[in-house]
């Protein structure tokens, strides 16, 4: 495939690179089949402990360099990475998709994401701005400065399996730090495809190996990095249960975790919604990505004097649902990552029937020409209560559940009454109904929306959500901090040596 060889892909790829080294290993094979067609599209060694302590030590060294360097010039490094994105968007979108199985649509959608996050890093580095405040004591002056952490050790998910380690990447280069990445073993190429692009840029710049480490390899190799005591801040996304670990592990050690984990994201439809809006918003929300970002759309809570009205659209719009191969524009969706993913599908269907679940549209894996890889699923919708275990659990898959409520009291109560707190959504053109849903005691998300759906989120504002979500922020905003530690500092200029607080020390 053509954009194999624009992103200088082979069959075989050595999966640890400090920069413009590539580290051999005797760390099992990584094997890559697409869910696209079930074809193997090459192989990347894993680590092993010989090549993980080499690019460490590499890292480590590379810090005491890159710290060194001025934050604007970090950001004009930055600026050079999106200018390479830039013009390899087309082929690294396509490698996204057919790796991952997401629409091309989205597949470059993510590496635009990445171009943005560069974009928003350059003028971050002119503003790592720190605070200065009044001294009590006289002739003193008092600040705050942000110095750079270290080593950030990012491990992503196959979800996203560029965009994500980006959004770490380009904020912590900006700051100062050096990156080592654990990529999913789901999706080790567009790992090593973006390794090969920032490589060339550091290596254009004269920079050191070591700025930007990749390490591919299984659990092991998180567990090695979350242990690490070389790291002091592992930022992870994945599910609930894998961030319960890493919280952990890295806080025995008193470091630092930046955690991302799972959604169960609802839209509440009120009776002044447009629903011109609403049901687009909430079939993308549902299906994009197959169902499986953690911001998919998971449960629609509809009021009972629409909802007849709301299935009835919502049936029609699933009958356009294009289904098939995702390198195809046309198509809406593609596959599930793997065997493993349809399992899960297949399974909570199966529960929620078992619950009192009745379906609207009935899900399946897909057979025939085009669906070879056991990989495709119908997008279904199950009329539900609330309160049944599998409505409370994130089902990777393109699974919606349909519920009622009565008052808006009622369906904040439903939509906050589950263990995650990622993104929020509701659909209402009266102005009462969308500041309470934004209010003190509305939606309990890290992300509230009004009149868009669940998904989609921009690099601007930070991204993360609460309780089983983690309570971690990537991206924009002030962001950046959690990649820096903070330091106070007060200046005497004086010829006196007053004590805080009044307190007297005579000699």
């Amino acid at each position: 495939m053509d954009f194999l060889q624009t992103l200088g892909l082979g069959p075989e790829e050595f999966g640890v690179s400090t920069g413009q080294n590539w580290l051999p290993s005797e760390g099992p094979w990584i094997s890559s089949s697409s869910p696209v067609d079930g074809k193997r599209i090459g192989q990347v060694r894993s680590a092993d402990r010989a090549s993980y302590e080499a690019a460490m030590k590499t890292a480590t060294d590379a810090f005491q360099v890159w710290r060194q360097v001025p934050a604007p010039r970090r950001g004009e490094i930055v600026r050079q990475m999106g200018d390479a994105l830039r013009i390899k968007k087309d082929a690294l979108g396509r490698l996204v998709s057919y790796e991952m199985g997401k629409s091309l649509q989205e597949g470059w959608g993510e590496v635009q994401e990445m171009i943005d996050i560069c974009d928003f890093a350059v003028g971050l580095s002119r503003q790592l701005n720190g605070l200065t405040m009044h001294s009590e004591r006289p002739a003193h002056r008092m600040y705050e400065q942000y110095h750079p952490l270290g080593i950030v050790g990012i491990i992503s998910a196959f979800n996203f399996p560029v965009a994500v380690w980006s959004w770490n990447t380009m904020l912590a280069w900006v700051c100062g730090d050096v990156c080592v990445w654990k990529p999913s073993e789901k999706t080790p190429l567009c790992s090593i495809a973006c390794q090969k692009i920032i490589s060339e840029v550091l290596r254009n710049n004269e920079l050191p190996e070591g700025i930007s480490v990749v390490i591919n390899g299984g659990r092991e190799v998180g567990e090695w990095l979350t242990a690490d005591t070389r790291v002091p801040l592992i930022s992870a996304t994945g599910s609930t249960r894998m961030g319960k670990e890493v919280a952990s592990v890295v806080g025995q050690r008193l470091g630092r975790s930046l955690l991302e984990l799972g959604g169960n994201n609802a839209i509440i439809i009120t009776p002044d919604a447009d629903l011109d809006i609403a049901i687009p918003a909430a079939v993308f929300g549902a299906v994009g990505t197959a169902g499986q970002r953690c911001t998919t759309t998971r449960r629609l809570i509809i009021h009972t004097s629409i909802y007849d009205s709301m299935k009835q659209k919502l049936v029609k719009a699933y009958g356009q649902i294009r289904i098939g191969d995702p390198l195809n524009p046309n198509h809406h969706m593609g596959p599930l990552i793997d065997a493993g993913a349809v399992e899960q599908y297949l399974h909570s269907i199966e529960a929620c029937k078992q619950q009192g679940g009745k379906f609207l549209l009935e899900g399946g894996v897909l057979h025939g020409t085009g669906f070879e890889s056991g990989c495709y699923v119908k997008p279904c919708i199950a009329e539900v209560r609330s309160d049944m275990p599998i409505v409370q659990h994130e089902t990777f898959a393109p699974i919606l559940y349909l519920m009622t409520y009565e008052t808006l009291e009622e369906a904040l109560a439903i939509q906050n009454g589950v263990p995650q707190g990622l993104s929020s959504a509701i659909m209402t053109l009266n102005l009462r109904e969308a500041e309470q849903f934004l209010s003190v005691s509305g939606s309990d998300c890290g992300i509230a929306n009004v009149n868009i759906g669940t998904s989609g989120a921009e690099i601007g504002g930070a991204f993360g959500g609460e309780k089983e979500t983690g309570g971690g922020r990537e991206s924009g905003s002030d962001a950046w901090k959690v990649y820096m530690r903070r330091q106070t500092n007060t200046v005497n200029y004086g010829r006196n040596l007053p004590l805080a607080q009044g307190i007297r020390f005579d000699l």
